[in-house]
């Protein structure tokens, strides 16, 4: 029996999933996915920072466009971190494309222009 709280809204309920994927303890249908999903195949959005060359800021906001599978996350975050950029980026500019061949892409989160 695995044991989870749930994200998917406010509520915060307690579920409980037992070996044949029954649910127990959500007040709504988004739990029930959540937990499924989270026992089948866990996903996160990755949320980080790149360096850039800029009178502003020296580092620039970026995350996953959409969720990544949770065992990808360590080489996402490698690859981000191998990124160096000049201004001007502009908020949503694809960073890394199909980052590990995930089909998902890293994004910018802020508009730096100089």
């Amino acid at each position: 029996m695995k044991e989870f709280i749930c994200i998917e809204c406010p509520k915060g309920c307690h579920l409980k999933v037992d070996d044949e994927l029954n649910v127990t303890g959500n007040t709504c249908p988004r739990g029930l996915k959540y937990a499924i999903n989270e026992i089948t195949c866990p996903k996160r959005v990755i949320t980080s920072t790149v360096v850039i060359k800029s009178k502003l800021v020296s580092r620039l906001p970026v995350m996953s466009e959409n969720e990544l599978p949770k065992e990808k996350m360590f080489d996402v975050v490698n690859e981000i971190a191998k990124i160096r950029l000049e201004a001007p980026v502009k908020c949503r500019d694809v960073i890394i494309k199909n980052v590990c061949g995930t089909g998902v892409n890293i994004i910018a989160t802020r508009t730096i222009d100089e």
